[in-house]
């Protein structure tokens, strides 16, 4: 009975948003009432059930999704992105172009929101492939890869860092393998799948592209933007700093959390959380992108404040999603799937793989489908000895598979690369079904050895 609640509940989810045209956190809302009542949960629990979701998926996120996008838009609106893309491409040469586009995406990708990183990259790639004389879609197809990559494998992106919470991961080891994973993805996703989609889509690699679509840019000379170095340490301090603190816990303690920390292992924890991080790493952007250039106090908060109007509404998305997991959880969903599958012979990270692609289907949105996934996939981990960050990055691939006309950024890539709904099918989500399939590949992989 559960199930089939569930199923009427995701239904009812994928009728709002897409006949309706309803707003995604209103959608959410409405669904997990509708599905509290069919689970036969006590109506006047319901609000506190929907609020403690809300509320405990938004706790550490909200600083971490906030912080994460005013350092974001700081180095864009320093032209720091604009910096490291132009002499990432410098360095590689022509013949390796593909390979530098993938670089800059991935270091920007690492800063920037998957939506915000399309608008900041496409009139870069758009330049260099004319200057260059090559297809626009060959350089277009490595810099999505690299994009969803960091959105769906990386914190302290939305979906992976939202899932960890969710199941207790360390986001330091989920940084960690998801670089590992992420790199022979990009390449395989990326690089290698533009070269054969171009011999079975040759009509997509024949556009110009639609600079249009984008609206006004913002015009840099590069002797005004900061240095190279500076603009990438600035970018990546945060992984920077999560990535010290895994290493060092991996290193002295093996992984596991000291019953008696030193003050080493309290300062090493302190900035390795991910909301500390970010704030560490904000304040450094601020000096970094801000007061060092000698940039005004009052233009710097500016900035800051339009970082967070732009990220208001995926913020409340990402709460109604945890309202959505919370209904589930309570009303007793997570304990149906657990038993339906309990005699099931599968491994527990490829049943989240396949939750999340079939959510991801359904829904559109990666971030919902990766919420809801954790959320079902949670008890099914007690007792399995399944490692909570390979689940995170198995949920991850998933919630990339198959992108089509029910995900905005199928019409991202559609418009901004002037395609057809077919060309952008048979390349835009083929590369999305590649990288969800590889990434799995990669977790399931690395599952042998940790």
């Amino acid at each position: 009975m559960e199930i089939l609640v569930l199923v009427i509940g995701i239904l009812l989810l994928l009728t709002l948003i897409i006949k309706f045209k309803m707003n995604t956190y209103v959608s959410l809302i409405i669904t997990s009432v509708v599905v509290a009542l069919g689970l036969g949960m006590p109506a006047a629990k319901i609000a506190t059930t929907i609020q403690n979701g809300i509320g405990s998926q938004l706790g550490e996120l909200a600083l971490v999704f906030g912080f994460g996008a005013m350092l974001g838009r700081l180095v864009a609106d320093a032209g720091g992105a604009y910096r490291i893309a132009h002499t990432l491409i410098a360095r590689f040469g022509r013949k390796h172009l593909q390979i530098a586009v993938v670089v800059a995406s991935f270091i920007i990708g690492i800063a920037l929101f998957f939506e915000v990183g399309i608008v900041l990259l496409v009139p870069i790639v758009f330049a260099i492939a004319v200057e260059a004389g090559v297809p626009i879609l060959m350089l277009g197809l490595p810099m999505a890869a690299a994009l969803s990559v960091t959105h769906g494998f990386l914190p302290p992106h939305p979906a992976p860092t939202a899932i960890a919470a969710v199941l207790g991961a360390n986001a330091g080891k989920v940084l960690l393998y998801g670089i590992i994973i992420a790199i022979p993805t990009v390449y395989l996703a990326g690089i290698l799948f533009s070269k054969i989609a171009r011999r079975y889509v040759p009509t997509a690699f024949e556009h110009s592209g639609n600079l249009k679509a984008l609206g006004p840019q913002k015009e840099f000379k590069l002797e005004d933007t900061p240095s190279f170095g500076l603009s990438v340490l600035t970018s990546l301090f945060p992984v920077i700093l999560m990535a010290i603190t895994t290493v060092y816990e991996l290193v002295v303690h093996n992984g596991i959390a000291p019953k008696n920390p030193n003050v080493l292992d309290n300062i090493m924890g302190f900035i390795g959380s991910p909301s500390i991080a970010m704030l560490i790493s904000l304040l450094f952007a601020m000096w970094a992108m801000g007061y060092h250039r000698k940039i005004a106090t009052s233009q710097i908060m500016t900035t800051l404040e339009e970082a967070v109007k732009s990220i208001a509404m995926l913020l409340l998305v990402i709460g109604g999603g945890g309202a959505f997991k919370q209904v589930l959880i309570d009303g007793g969903v997570g304990e149906s799937v657990k038993t339906l599958f309990s005699s099931v012979n599968i491994s527990p990270l490829i049943l989240g793989w396949l939750i999340a692609v079939v959510l991801r289907v359904a829904l559109g949105s990666a971030t919902v489908s990766a919420l809801t996934a954790a959320g079902l996939v949670l008890p099914l981990m007690t007792g399995a000895g399944v490692d909570p960050a390979l689940m995170v990055l198995a949920i991850g691939a998933g919630s990339l598979a198959a992108s089509h006309v029910n995900d905005a950024g199928f019409w991202m890539f559609k418009e901004y690369f002037d395609l057809s709904v077919k060309e952008t099918l048979l390349t835009w989500t083929v590369l999305e079904t590649i990288i969800a399939v590889v990434g799995l590949g990669g977790v399931m992989l690395l599952s042998l050895f940790v």
